[in-house]
């Protein structure tokens, strides 16, 4: 394989007037690294220089061949025309890699053109390796030589180190829980490169208690690390933003909007400048903050209220969620211009009992921050702590509340803790205890849901007609048709039917209680 370099001249250090070394000459003095073809660029104006470098190099070492390659710059510190000019001269050179070996001289050339020809070279648009060059160093006679293959495997410690701190951030964004769930890792990753790389809004939905609060943290501290904000997270809940004062609390208002003292408000917009807003509940706010907020976002610009001049905050937003916002748009309950807003980026956290295989690590991550709280270290018995992951980890065990129930659990496990440890016993009567509130909630759930369709007729029901019931409401609302709910309802039992009228049992079904699937 033929060594070809390709480099600019250097217009004042092949010159060698200020020092003897020259970096171009100084290409041929290696006897481990013999060069048949180089190729120097250079602008007309130097026309003379290069063709006394030219000359030199063919004296020193006869078997070089030396090409001089006219490139003309207006302005070399234009980078976009050093770059278009190195990228068509890439574009039609006839790279021939089956017989050559190609390398770019990086010292030489202005410093746009050093990054051009490391664009060009990372990108493969040359396939070839940088050559950095260098003067002998103190009681050194040879020139310094070295040469970056960025392809090399020497260079995989550089990757290793930009992959361990990605691992780093999205370890971060877990809170330092070891998680086992490929999902959850799988979004987390996603997460973790979009709030590194984006400014745009980050949407994350999902059931109540499975973590939208502690991750818009945890990304805003990402966010800082990295130097996409300055300034601070402004939390704003905005399912309390209700009644005359919501308008006021987001966007400021002025003394003169109500003439009494001490009612001036600067607004959470204007504290969120520079930092993150993080919108919780987002799905809860009026439909009137909804288009002022929008308009905030997409322009920086807003009026406080009772002001007659625009004030600026430039924030990156974050928002929560727990219903589908889609389908509250669709009903006109949420702007669809500002979903489609917040929608850049979204993510669903899954809950709790779509990650049991995490259970274990989140249970000793609870112990650590309950004797951080307590100030007493707390552990289980062996056999309490058998039967309490048996039953988190059950999939019987649904934790409707997610990981705000699970927390609490082990909160007053811990609280409960004679001399730290926690019995057999107090795991028995905590789960007697989460059973019997959950089945309390689903039961007040299920009226509720089954009055707001059959109203008084409710109280007529039998407990088990009540339960089956409501189940029946909750599958039709999440289904499309009568058949889409009724294969759902009789996934099992239509498998064992000659025929398959799910439409019709569901039909008959629902009759028995004078509903029809449009009442519900």
């Amino acid at each position: 394989m033929k060594n070809v370099v390709l480099g600019f001249l250097g217009t004042q250090l092949d010159m060698g007037k200020k020092r003897r070394w020259r970096p171009t000459l100084s290409l041929i003095q290696h006897d481990d690294f013999p060069i048949e073809r180089l190729e120097i660029l250079y602008d007309m104006n130097f026309h003379r220089l290069a063709r006394q470098v030219q000359r030199e190099i063919q004296e020193a070492s006869p078997d070089t061949e030396v090409l001089l390659q006219n490139l003309d710059l207006d302005d070399p510190w234009d980078f976009q025309e050093v770059y278009g000019k190195l990228f068509d001269f890439a574009r039609t050179y006839g790279f021939d890699e089956e017989r050559e070996r190609y390398h770019v001289h990086l010292t030489t050339g202005s410093h746009v053109a050093q990054i051009c020809w490391f664009l060009l070279t990372e990108s493969r648009h040359i396939p070839a390796r940088l050559i950095q060059t260098g003067p002998p160093g103190a009681g050194e006679d040879a020139p310094k030589f070295d040469i970056i293959d960025l392809d090399l495997s020497r260079y995989n410690a550089l990757q290793q180190r930009f992959d361990q701190l990605s691992r780093e951030y999205s370890d971060q964004l877990k809170g330092g829980i070891e998680t086992k769930n490929a999902a959850y890792n799988t979004l987390i990753d996603r997460i973790e490169l979009v709030a590194s790389n984006s400014d745009e809004p980050i949407l994350l939905l999902g059931e109540t208690g499975t973590g939208k609060t502690e991750l818009a943290e945890r990304i805003y501290n990402l966010k800082l690390d990295r130097r996409r904000v300055k300034g601070r997270l402004v939390h704003v809940n905005c399912a309390t933003l209700n009644g005359p004062d919501a308008l006021a609390s987001l966007f400021g208002q002025r003394r003169s909007y109500t003439g009494q003292a001490g009612s001036e408000r600067s607004g959470l917009l204007r504290e969120a400048d520079g930092g993150v807003l993080f919108l919780d509940e987002v799905d809860e706010l009026n439909p009137n903050a909804q288009s002022i907020l929008l308009h905030a976002m997409e322009t920086g610009r807003f009026y406080p209220l009772g002001s007659d001049h625009e004030v600026t905050s430039r924030f990156q937003v974050i928002a929560g969620a727990n219903r589908d916002l889609r389908a509250l748009a669709a009903d006109g309950g949420f702007r669809p211009d500002l979903l489609a807003r917040l929608d850049m980026w979204s993510f669903v956290l899954p809950p709790l009992r779509s990650r049991r295989e995490d259970i274990e690590a989140n249970l000793a991550f609870e112990l650590v921050r309950s004797e951080k709280s307590l100030g007493v270290q707390v552990g289980f018995n062996t056999d309490a702590r058998e039967k309490f992951l048996r039953f988190a980890e059950n999939p019987a065990t649904l934790w409707p509340g997610n990981f705000r129930d699970f927390s609490a659990s082990v909160r007053r496990l811990c609280t409960l803790a004679p001399r730290g440890r926690i019995t057999r016993a107090m795991v028995d009567e905590e789960i007697a205890a989460l059973r019997s509130g959950w089945s309390r909630a689903d039961a007040d759930h299920d009226f509720r849901l089954v009055h707001a369709v059959l109203g008084d007729g409710v109280n007529d029901l039998d407990r088990f007609d009540l339960v089956q019931l409501a189940e029946v409401i909750r599958v039709c609302r999440e289904s499309s048709s009568l058949s889409e709910a009724g294969r759902t309802l009789f996934s099992v039992s239509r498998s064992k039917r000659k025929t398959q009228n799910d439409a019709d049992r569901l039909r008959k079904y629902m009759a028995k209680f004078g509903l029809e699937w449009e009442a519900i």
